[in-house]
C-alpha cells in the first residue's frame, strides 16, 4: 500500500499565555479528502490552535508542515495552497461584495473568475447584496462573505474557525453540504465547531482539547 503524505502535518504544537499554558504537545495529520475537527469547551485554545497552525500567532514550540514544507503564512505557495476563515479576518472595505470577491479570485489566477464569482455569491446567498459595501452587511451576512472569499479561491487547505456561527438552520445545511462537497474534491479541511451535529456529520476524526 503507498502511503500518502498528509497535506497538513502538525507535531508538538504548544502555546502559552504569561505562565498559563493553552497547547500542550498537539500532534494530528489531515490528509486530501479528509475533514479534521477540533473540539473541546470554551477557553480550550481552539482558535489559539488555528491561529498558530495558519501561522497568525506562530506557537511557542512545535512544527506545523504544508505538503511536507515548514508553513510560513508569508510564503506564497502556502497562500496559494491555504484558505482561511476566521472572525478576524478583513474585507476591503472600499469594495462592493462582488468587486471583493472579483478581486481575490483574480489574485489567485481563476481564470473564469466573473463565473465562479457568480456561481459562489448564488450558492451562499448574497447574490442580491453584490453591489453592497461589506460594512453595510449583517454579521450573518459577513459570515457568508467570509465562506465565500474561501471559495472563489483555489485551495488544498481549508482551515474555518467555527464557520457555523451566525448562520440560520438552512446555512448551517448548506455548510455540511459544502464541507462534504470539499472532501470529495480532495480538500484537506480542518474545522472548529461547537455544532455537534455539523462536526458528526463532516468530520473523519477529531482533535479533542480540554483546557486547564
Amino acid at each position: 500500500m503507498v502511503c500518502v503524505p498528509a497535506v497538513l502535518e502538525v507535531r508538538d504544537l504548544q502555546q502559552s499565555f504569561g505562565e498559563h499554558r493553552v497547547l500542550h504537545d498537539v500532534s494530528f495529520d489531515v490528509h486530501a479528502g479528509e475533514c479534521v475537527a477540533v473540539v473541546g469547551p470554551n477557553g480550550a485554545g481552539k482558535t489559539t490552535l488555528l491561529r498558530a497552525v495558519t501561522g497568525a500567532r506562530p506557537a511557542d514550540g512545535g512544527t506545523v508542515l504544508l505538503h511536507g514544507r515548514p508553513l510560513d503564512e508569508r510564503d506564497p505557495d502556502v497562500r496559494r495552497a491555504m484558505a482561511v476563515v476566521m472572525d478576524d479576518i478583513d474585507n476591503f472595505p472600499d469594495l462592493s461584495v462582488v468587486e471583493h470577491l472579483d478581486l481575490l479570485a483574480r489574485a489567485h489566477g481563476v481564470v473564469d473568475a466573473e463565473e465562479l464569482v457568480d456561481t459562489v455569491t448564488a450558492e451562499v446567498g448574497l447574490t442580491h447584496l453584490g453591489g453592497r459595501l461589506p460594512g453595510t452587511l449583517s454579521s450573518g451576512q459577513r459570515r457568508r462573505l467570509s465562506l465565500a472569499s474561501a471559495l472563489v479561491r483555489p485551495r488544498s487547505l481549508l482551515v474555518l474557525d467555527e464557520p457555523e456561527q451566525r448562520l440560520d438552520v438552512a446555512g448551517v445545511e448548506w455548510l455540511g453540504d459544502r464541507l462534504l462537497a470539499e472532501k470529495a474534491e480532495g480538500t484537506a479541511v480542518l474545522v472548529v465547531s461547537h455544532d455537534p451535529r455539523l462536526v458528526e456529520r463532516v468530520s473523519d476524526r477529531r482533535v479533542e482539547l480540554v483546557g486547564t
